[in-house]
């Protein structure tokens, strides 16, 4: 019978663990890609925002203005927000539009409907089947 020391069974040990894979999420929230003109900020991906985030532009420029309070104009695929603005506030905020419109509270997946019921708006998940109100307007 072989006697092994520490260091020996730990080789041992290592050379039978599987290979670490980089793990990622199936879905990403998108980071704005813009800049500043003149007194205007420019978001160049929003279409691409919209389709990630699988929500109408309109739902989402309607949150925005209310969140940056400023008018906001479609340019093709990008949107004009009316005032100077950072990049990281706009990704707080789609961030916060993220969390209250698009991922489940309790599976915290994409895959969410929004339903309106009479006058009440629900969140409901098509992955894990919950069904939740959505606490800010949408």
């Amino acid at each position: 019978m072989e006697k092994y020391n520490y260091e020996q069974l730990l080789e041992k040990a290592k050379k039978g663990l599987p290979e670490i894979t980089k793990q990622s999420e199936r879905f990403e929230i998108p980071t704005v890609i813009g800049h500043v003109q003149g007194n205007k900020t420019v978001i160049t991906n929003f279409a691409q925002i919209c389709s990630a985030l699988g929500s109408p532009q309109e739902q989402i420029i309607k949150f925005l203005q209310r969140e940056l309070a400023t008018p906001a104009v479609i340019d093709g695929p990008r949107l004009v927000l009316g005032r100077k603005l950072s990049s990281a506030l706009i990704n707080e905020k789609i961030i916060r539009y993220c969390n209250d419109f698009v991922l489940c509270r309790e599976c915290h997946k994409p895959d969410t409907q929004l339903i309106r019921e009479d006058r009440v708006t629900f969140m409901k998940c098509t992955a894990c089947g919950a069904k939740q109100p959505v606490k800010g307007k949408s």
